[in-house]
């Protein structure tokens, strides 16, 4: 089975779905530190590495939100920016593997780099979702990378032919953009639902594709949101999660988007002769 979804990212109709496991074993270059990517471990680095009551650790956009009311939405923009483009990060396996393979289309919610690093030698489109603007009705960011630089271009502009990297809730790079706090993903998801969080050149493409979670749990309400609506229109099944001891809620939730549950974590994989010989 590990050969044929690899063989599915390979030919295009498996798309990665990227969440917070994906970087489970990228750690601080410097101390060695793991890199905060679920909601817990963001909450406590946002905080100085101390809790936060128990109604704000239930889930990191919550805890964004309460310290934005504090201290501003540019402290919330700092930290993640200090985090994720300023601190020197080793490479995941996960994120090797993929640059390897190349997939057409990747989708990952996490906030990091890694994605754009393993295509920088690889001409691309970025999408980056963003929240609470004014200029557009629109609620992405669209970026043609030429091999060594980004730069913004109109949604008529995009070469369909090249990959794309959907980054929905933002990254440092090329700008500064993110979906965070509880405001951020209430306008987000209302024009996801609506329609203008996606252009309509990824409508069009993602129709009938599947999908392989990696690092993807299901326990949060948000996340699930924004899954659901970025899967719109996936085939059937709708993919495959990796999740070693799914909980009765992720299990009723794949059972309802139609996602069968593989009970491993994503090193089974790429760890395969199979994977290994493909990458």
């Amino acid at each position: 089975m590990y050969e044929e979804l690899t063989d599915g990212i390979k030919s295009g109709q498996i798309v990665p779905y990227l969440g917070a496991g994906a970087l489970k074993d990228v750690t601080n270059r410097l101390d060695g530190s793991p890199i905060p990517a679920d909601s817990d471990s963001l909450i406590l680095a946002m905080n100085g590495g101390q809790p936060m009551a128990p109604r704000l650790m239930y889930e990191f956009p919550r805890a964004a939100m309460s310290m934005e009311n504090k201290k501003g939405r540019s402290f919330v923009t700092r930290f993640l920016n200090e985090t994720y483009g300023e601190k020197q990060w080793s490479r995941g396996q996960l994120h090797d593997w993929l640059a390897a393979l190349k997939p057409n289309y990747v989708v990952d919610i996490n906030r990091d780099t890694q994605l754009l690093d393993s295509y920088a030698d690889t001409e691309h489109t970025l999408i980056m979702g963003v929240a609470r603007i004014m200029a557009s009705e629109y609620r992405f960011k669209l970026f043609h990378y030429d091999g060594s630089i980004y730069k913004e271009i109109a949604l008529e502009a995009v070469n369909p032919a090249l990959p794309i990297l959907f980054k929905p809730h933002g990254a440092p790079k090329p700008e500064a953009n993110y979906i965070a706090a509880d405001a951020d993903f209430v306008d987000y998801i209302t024009e996801l639902m609506g329609g203008f969080a996606i252009p309509a050149f990824l409508k069009e493409y993602r129709q009938h594709k599947q999908y392989l979670f990696l690092g993807m749990r299901f326990n949060r309400d948000t996340e699930r949101m924004v899954m659901s609506d970025i899967i719109y229109a996936a085939d059937e099944p709708a993919g495959w999660a990796f999740i070693p001891e799914p909980t009765d809620k992720e299990r009723r939730f794949c059972k309802l988007k139609k996602i069968e549950i593989i009970e491993e974590d994503w090193d089974a994989l790429i760890g395969t002769k199979a994977a290994l010989a493909l990458a």
